[in-house]
């Protein structure tokens, strides 16, 4: 009888020691890792937001070198709802972009620099031209591009207005942009 109850204490404090374990909070490095996703991560995430009534905004940009530009736009970007997906530019398609010297940091550093900011709410890399196949997956509430652009010239924008969505468009930090930082840096 001893023997059972003994080897049954082990094995309740075994349980016990798991699941203390899985309990146990991220670590910062594990919980940016965990807000980079692929394209079949989506359909749990975006059916649990529709039923929490969330509301999913997406943006996307190539984001080579972050600077104050950016971080202005990501937060205003943000504000604008819930749940903020950034959809990242692959190495291929950012160098088809913006040229041959581009990107100067790898997707998955550009992608870990985006997942670490507090506004983001998740990363999804993108390796086509445009990221309209990720917003057709996304299907977002608000989509966001900077002023430059026009409505009728957003990648994705008549889906998102098809299902009752808004285009958001924000401004510009004046005198902020990667090739500035770059050839701020040349020089």
């Amino acid at each position: 009888m001893r023997e059972f109850l003994s080897s049954h204490q082990q094995k309740e404090s075994d349980y016990l020691n798991e699941l203390t374990q899985k309990l146990q909070p991220l670590t910062h490095l594990q919980a940016t890792e965990a807000k980079i996703l692929g394209v079949e991560d989506l359909p749990r995430k975006l059916a649990l937001w529709k039923f929490l009534g969330k509301r999913v905004v997406f943006t996307n940009g190539c984001f080579d070198i972050v600077h104050r530009g950016h971080i202005t736009y990501l937060l205003q970007a943000a504000e604008l709802g819930d749940i903020l997906i950034v959809g990242l530019n692959s190495d291929a398609s950012a160098k088809r972009l913006k040229g041959e010297s581009r990107p100067l940091q790898d997707e998955l550093s550009r992608a870990m620099v985006l997942a670490a900011l507090e506004c983001v709410s998740f990363v999804l890399t993108f390796d086509e031209d445009t990221p309209l196949e990720l917003i057709k997956a996304v299907q977002p509430d608000i989509l966001v591009k900077g002023s430059d652009y026009k409505v009728e010239n957003i990648a994705g924008a008549e889906v998102v207005q098809a299902k009752g969505g808004k285009i958001v468009t924000i401004p510009f930090v004046e005198g902020y942009s990667t090739s500035k930082v770059v050839e701020k840096l040349r020089q």
